[in-house]
């Protein structure tokens, strides 16, 4: 159930960075990322009183605790956006992109195997391959080499995105053991004040009915998918491995390089190609 549940993420993070991206070609990506930020806030925070309504099971409101984590995931998950959309903008996406998926699966997953998880063989490869197929996946296409200069800052951007956002699945990890839909409630309303707060300093109009066409309706569906990827996340973390779903979880770019291909008529690279093929041998062997 693990599996799948972090497969759903997966599926649902690379969708809604898919939309988000498409928004963001048309407005400002802190624009966007605020009204994405917005839209998730209402959809968990909705969901999370319903469930509270309906009685106990889990879904009630936490301590203090489970609170806390839920802000501080929603807080580095959006300043690592913030550098993840600030590194594509000074350095090449194929130094930025891998760098920062194979840090946000690294940096949980050595959390895990030290607090003494231990998969078995077959895990362990799938693992491995899944990691692998993360990198390639991840992959884009520069229309530029790029000078040594912007690849550092690539380095940096990338190294420093995916540590936030390995934290981000870290502190969602301790939220979701004092319940589920608060807490990822809590999280997207702090990236909301944390994006609207950004974008006063910046001094960017965030998204709205005079932005460019598409922009907001791209950027609402973008919040709303994501909010959703939060909350299978948590529940992936609760029923399995923690280490191997987030491995799974961060296959989400396949889903976004799937989505460029086949709605956007994107070219994919060969490696990707690979990537892919070698996602799915990953997960068949982590299923194993």
């Amino acid at each position: 159930m693990g599996t799948i549940l972090a497969l759903a993420g997966a599926v649902l993070y690379g969708s809604a960075d898919f939309l988000g991206g498409a928004a963001a070609r048309r407005a400002r990506p802190l624009a966007v990322l605020a009204i994405t930020t917005a839209a998730g806030a209402v959809i968990t925070v909705v969901a999370a009183g319903a469930a509270s309504a309906a009685g106990p099971g889990g879904h009630g409101l936490p301590g203090p605790a489970g609170l806390t984590w839920g802000a501080a995931a929603g807080t580095v998950g959006t300043a690592g956006l913030l550098m993840f959309y600030v590194g594509f903008s000074v350095a090449p996406m194929s130094v930025v992109a891998p760098i920062s998926a194979l840090a946000s699966a690294l940096l949980p997953l050595g959390v895990a195997v030290a607090q003494g998880e231990r998969p078995g063989p077959l895990v362990i490869a799938g693992g491995v391959i899944c990691l692998l197929a993360v990198v390639l996946v991840s992959l884009e296409r520069d229309s530029e080499t790029g000078s040594v200069p912007a690849r550092l800052r690539g380095l940096g951007y990338g190294l420093a995105s995916g540590i936030m956002f390995g934290l981000f699945f870290l502190f969602f990890r301790s939220a979701g053991a004092s319940g589920v839909l608060w807490p990822v409630a809590v999280a997207r309303l702090a990236g909301t004040t944390i994006a609207f707060g950004g974008c006063l300093v910046a001094r960017v109009r965030p998204v709205g009915p005079g932005s460019p066409r598409g922009a907001l309706p791209l950027a609402l569906a973008s919040g709303t998918v994501d909010a959703s990827a939060n909350v299978c996340y948590v529940l992936a973390t609760r029923t399995g491995l923690f280490g191997i779903a987030v491995v799974i979880t961060a296959l989400y770019p396949g889903i976004t390089v799937l989505l460029a291909r086949f709605v956007l008529g994107e070219k994919m690279r060969w490696l990707q190609r690979i990537g892919l093929v070698l996602a799915g041998a990953g997960l068949v062997l982590v299923t194993i």
